[in-house]
């Protein structure tokens, strides 16, 4: 093979010192004449979604060799959310997915590497190597590691936000602390990633949808033998990606990005989406915004009750047909586009096979007409803000209430916990936005614990952090411009009445323009001290509704 981007490093009697140092890798001859292809491994014994991923890189390194490619695996961070979760190390959770790229960026680039492969799984690896693969544009693909098993307790399927809603039971009486470690400890049986339709399987259902990782890789479980197939025919198809010269850009265009946004709008997918969707666009070059998803989402309905707010998991998903299935029912509403499987989106749904009608139901018989999420405005949230409409008791689609103002998570949570926050209040977490927490923390622990002290159909949570994909209820985040900002949320103070309308996405204050530029004249912004990547990523970071990405 000739005219490759490895040359460079290969051939000539320049490239004596790169040979040399690549010899003691143990390349042989035969070997500069080959195809390098990186592989970007996030595992680590960290992350339960990552422990298995040795083995999934294994598989990816056998295909390559067996194709006729040089394998060069190397390691990028991986942070859980969920363990991230309540203290500071959540604010590191949305920056990972920069440095994410930015590793795969200068190990690709800095070795002169010929193609690569993505290894990921859990919430900001997938996005920041799919960012990294538009944003470079050499041949590449993703492998994404697959869900863990549901959790058993009593013959009933549970799982990681079992365990919050547990401690919320635990806060108001109706469970006790034994009731909680059962819980604990049967909700997370093995590796994967959690067995919902949280943000790390969503966006795994997207990766695929877009085109690029291998068909069936989406949903397949973790410990499925079929995962480590689809790895081993990965690391064959990245070599032959290489041979043909065919590049991200090639596969990616604004037609995939419509259909990831219908794809996840059908299943309710996490609210991290309309994050990660409009970065990774910009970086194919093809930038979509929140008025493409909310557009979407009056057109195409809410086909699954998967996790957290239904009652199915990914094994479930993928039992009844996967991405595929998803795509066949969408067929009326999704454009062609390629895939690195070398069939095109339209080839892959119409040869699908739907496999339970009542995990994928027909359009004309939806659990919800309107897609997962809905883009609120009003005057707390000029530029928008996101909900996870799918996930909302039909008792608070339209919804009055008290603020009840809070500048900090730790703040909000401890008073939910303590009882302060009653039926009728609206819970305002505010400088938790990119800029302001930074690093827009999950706001997955206030939400949990109101739903599992009943008040999930009488209590609203309006923040300019994000949710966890796990969140469910009157939840509505990415408010922007964020408090830090001096956006109108910054102005809002306990008692004033605010008006969550979701069917007419309204979210309002029941203050005049005059009032709320008065009281932001006064408003003392929360700066938090930063130093190191926090202090970078303040300076560069967009809001929350372009995506959180750096400029």
């Amino acid at each position: 093979m000739s005219n490759m981007r490895s040359d460079v490093i290969k051939h000539g009697v320049d490239a004596a010192p790169a040979r040399s140092l690549l010899r003691a890798d143990g390349l042989k001859d035969e070997d500069f004449d080959k195809p390098f292809i990186g592989i970007a491994d996030s595992w680590n014994e960290v992350v339960p979604g990552h422990i298995h991923l040795n083995k999934i890189v294994d598989a990816v390194k056998e295909g390559i060799r067996e194709a006729g490619g040089v394998p060069f695996v190397f390691g990028t961070p991986a942070v859980c959310d969920g363990i991230a979760m309540g203290h500071k190390g959540m604010r590191y959770s949305l920056i990972s997915r920069e440095v994410i790229s930015d590793c795969c960026e200068v190990m690709v680039e800095g070795h002169a590497m010929d193609g690569w492969v993505g290894v990921s799984n859990c919430d900001k690896v997938t996005p920041g190597m799919l960012m990294a693969a538009g944003r470079m544009n050499i041949p590449a693909l993703m492998v994404t590691g697959g869900a863990m098993e549901a959790g058993k307790l009593n013959g009933e399927d549970i799982d990681f936000q079992s365990v919050f809603e547990a401690i919320g039971q635990v806060q108001v009486g109706t469970a006790d602390e034994s009731f909680l470690k059962t819980v604990e400890c049967a909700a997370c049986p093995g590796a994967g990633s959690c067995s919902g339709l949280f943000t790390a399987n969503t966006m795994a259902c997207l990766t695929e949808t877009l085109g690029m990782s291998l068909t069936g890789c989406g949903t397949s479980l973790a410990v499925d033998e079929k995962k480590l197939a689809i790895a081993k025919e990965s690391g064959k198809r990245i070599v032959e990606l290489v041979k043909k010269g065919i590049k991200p850009r090639d596969i990616v265009n604004s037609h995939s990005f419509h259909n990831a946004i219908c794809v996840d709008m059908a299943i309710g997918g996490a609210t991290n989406t309309a994050l990660h969707i409009p970065a990774i666009s910009k970086e194919f070059g093809c930038p979509v915004d929140l008025s493409e998803f909310d557009k979407i989402s009056r057109e195409v309905p809410h086909i699954t009750s998967l996790r957290p707010a239904g009652q199915f998991h990914i094994r479930d998903l993928d039992n009844a047909g996967g991405v595929p299935a998803i795509l066949k029912r969408l067929i009326d509403h999704i454009e062609d586009a390629p895939t690195v499987n070398g069939k095109s989106v339209m080839e892959i749904a119409e040869s699908a096979t739907i496999a339970d009608e009542n995990v994928l139901r027909p359009l004309d018989n939806p659990y919800h007409q309107q897609g997962g999420i809905a883009i609120l405005k009003g005057n707390i949230a000029p530029m928008g803000s996101v909900i996870k409409q799918a996930a909302v008791s039909p008792k608070m689609m339209v919804f009055s209430g008290r603020a009840r103002c809070f500048d900090s998570e730790k703040d909000a949570t401890e008073a939910i916990k303590s009882g302060n926050i009653v039926a009728g209040d609206v819970v305002v977490i505010r400088y938790e936005g990119p800029k302001g927490a930074p690093g827009m923390p999950e706001m997955h622990a206030p939400t949990s614990i109101i739903q599992g002290m009943g008040l999930g159909e009488t209590v609203a949570l309006i923040t300019d952090g994000r949710f966890s994909g796990a969140t469910r209820g009157g939840a509505i985040g990415h408010v922007s411009p964020e408090a830090y900002e001096k956006g109108p949320i910054a102005a809002l103070r306990d008692g004033d009445m605010i008006d969550i309308d979701i069917p007419n996405r309204k979210l309002n204050a029941r203050l005049s323009d005059e009032e709320i530029k008065a009281r932001l004249a006064e408003v003392e912004i929360v700066d938090r001290p930063v130093t190191g990547v926090q202090k970078k990523y303040r300076k560069l970071v967009t809001n929350g509704v372009n995506g959180a990405y750096l400029e």
